[in-house]
């Protein structure tokens, strides 16, 4: 075959050797709104150097390395003994021994904690989004831990370690564990009071035993587990050890390994309890609101996470559409391109800036912002996991034929995209949270209506959907049928918000127009012809500046 037929022209080279977090503008841009000044060189520095590493060759490779070799399920040794363990391909480790070290586990109780971890999550999941599991679920137990200070003070200082340690041994005897969680049983699902896993108490105080099946149990590999079961007093938070202080396994059976749609280089398994030893969290019967705040921090990581796979997913397109040529030049020059980049850049933007608020609210702490996150939470986890798949799958279409093959890493994440709207409560859980929260929680309402209102009489598009919100909550007839209606909204009003308030007048004039004006069509790329696409467009492109 004459060799002149395979001449290679017109192919996109690797989007690879670059800083994941430089060249991000909005990441940027609100971790500097968001982070106080003296900290601000400090933070910048830990992300480039996070970003830096996201975006080398040989991490890539890592990510591409994990997903292809899964993980296996060893129930037995070559002896016939029973020891329930996961075997991981190395680059598993590397990828989540990295992140650890970065201290993605580790916000609690750090200055500028959740807004530093959340932008270096957001950076690291571009990279491998499989190990954010792990990681998402060390740094949301600490909450429901704190719920007890014996607890607290031997597990805490483990979970937010900058030290990765691979194996079970003892937490004692460990530098640094990771968590993971088990809630849901086969007949309930989100319905977790349905739970039929039953906790006997031993006679020491807070001690229990533990029988059941748990249809989800991730990471199962992890230090300890926090799960609910059924106690005397009814429905209770408990942590149980894969390994007794004795250094004896505790009994968890591993019975199959999940084959999932994406998510592939992360182990989500189905376990028996049997007589397992467990202690217990919280009060007797208090479960649910025990383990409420592990659930909150868990679903801002799904809007983070989410808000990591659009950025990414952009990025791609727009690299791709930076050196392909078709028809006569340069795809990033086509009108009809540029519309769906830009359209595609602005609900990357939007997710990031939003998800970074909601990070600097867990920081700041105080009641009112507490009140915020009641509602602001289930919002955006609700939109900005929706939109996370058809984003990714237009940008798929945007490298053409070249992004449906694997080697593209468009797939992975395409099959990535829809987890962060299942994981910890679909879309109707999150809907019926924020209609939960409208109806208890007064003070909730009062502080999202506060944050909307800041931007108002700023952008007239806004100022109308802020209204037509507004008369969707004055009528709560009927509010079940219509929540995700109302959900939807509420999310793009305080991404209208925030963008008004805090992004380039380009990007936030051509959210308002599109989002919440109605001047758009039903799908990516139908954005008005007289906004400054070009400009939003070069904005996302991962060069730096």
């Amino acid at each position: 075959m004459a060799a002149t037929t395979h001449t290679v022209s017109n192919q996109v080279p690797p989007l690879t050797g670059y800083d994941v977090f430089a060249t991000d503008r909005a990441l940027t841009e609100a971790v500097q709104r968001h982070t106080s000044p003296e900290l601000l060189a400090e933070v910048r520095g830990e992300l480039g150097e996070l970003g830096r590493s996201a975006g080398s060759a040989q991490v890539q490779e890592w990510g591409a390395q994990a997903n292809g070799n899964p993980p296996v399920l060893r129930t037995h040794d070559r002896y016939g003994h029973r020891i329930d363990e996961v075997e991981f391909h190395p680059a598993w480790h590397r990828l989540l021994g990295h992140a650890v070290t970065a201290g993605l586990t580790g916000a609690w109780g750090r200055p500028g904690g959740h807004v530093r971890r959340a932008a270096g999550f957001l950076v690291w999941t571009q990279a491998e989004a499989g190990n954010g599991c792990p990681l998402s679920m060390t740094h949301a137990a600490v909450p429901a831990l704190r719920t007890d200070p014996a607890l607290a003070a031997e597990w805490v200082p483990l979970l937010t370690s900058t030290v990765y340690e691979r194996g079970l041994l003892p937490p004692a005897r460990k530098a640094g564990v990771l968590f993971g969680m088990g809630m849901t049983e086969k007949q309930g699902g989100t319905d977790v009071r349905s739970n039929t896993t039953r906790a006997e108490p031993l006679a020491a105080e807070g001690e229990y035993l533990l029988t059941g099946h748990k249809w989800f149990c991730s990471a199962p590999m992890s230090d300890g587990f926090l799960v609910l079961a059924q106690a005397p007093g009814g429905l209770t938070c408990f942590l149980l050890p894969r390994v007794l202080p004795d250094g004896t396994r505790n009994t968890f059976a591993i019975q199959r390994l999940k084959d999932k749609l994406g998510n592939r280089s992360n182990a989500s398994a189905e376990v028996e309890f049997d007589g397992t030893w467990a202690r217990r969290v919280g009060e007797e019967g208090r479960g649910v609101r025990t383990i409420i705040g592990m659930v909150a921090a868990t679903r801002l990581d799904c809007v983070v996470g989410s808000a990591a796979l659009m950025r990414q997913a952009v990025a791609q397109a727009i690299h791709h559409c930076t050196y392909r040529s078709a028809f006569g030049g340069v795809l990033i020059e086509k009108p009809l391109m540029r519309n769906v980049l830009a359209d595609l850049a602005l609900e990357s933007e939007a997710a990031t800036v939003l998800a970074m608020r909601l990070a600097a609210a867990y920081d700041d702490g105080s009641e009112s912002e507490q009140a915020f996150l009641r509602i602001a939470v289930p919002a955006a986890k609700y939109w900005v996991a929706k939109r996370c798949t058809a984003l990714v799958a237009e940008a798929l279409e945007c490298l053409g034929g070249n992004g449906y093959v694997e080697e593209s890493g468009m797939p992975r994440l395409l099959r990535e995209a829809p987890l962060n709207s299942v994981w910890e409560g679909s879309g109707n859980v999150q809907a019926l949270d924020v209609l939960r929260a409208l109806r208890r929680e007064p003070m909730a309402l009062n502080a999202f209506l506060q944050e909307v209102g800041k931007a108002r009489g700023a952008d007239h598009r806004l100022d109308g959907a802020i209204k037509d919100m507004l008369t969707e909550l004055a009528d709560l007839d009927g509010i079940e049928a219509r929540a995700r209606r109302l959900v939807e909204r509420m999310a793009l009003v305080l991404q209208g918000s925030l963008l008004v308030r805090w992004a380039p007048p380009e990007v936030a004039d051509a959210f308002c127009a599109s989002r919440l004006g109605g001047d758009r069509g039903a799908t990516f790329g139908t954005l008005p012809h007289s906004l400054d696409l070009a400009w939003i467009v070069e904005r996302a492109r991962p060069v730096a500046e």
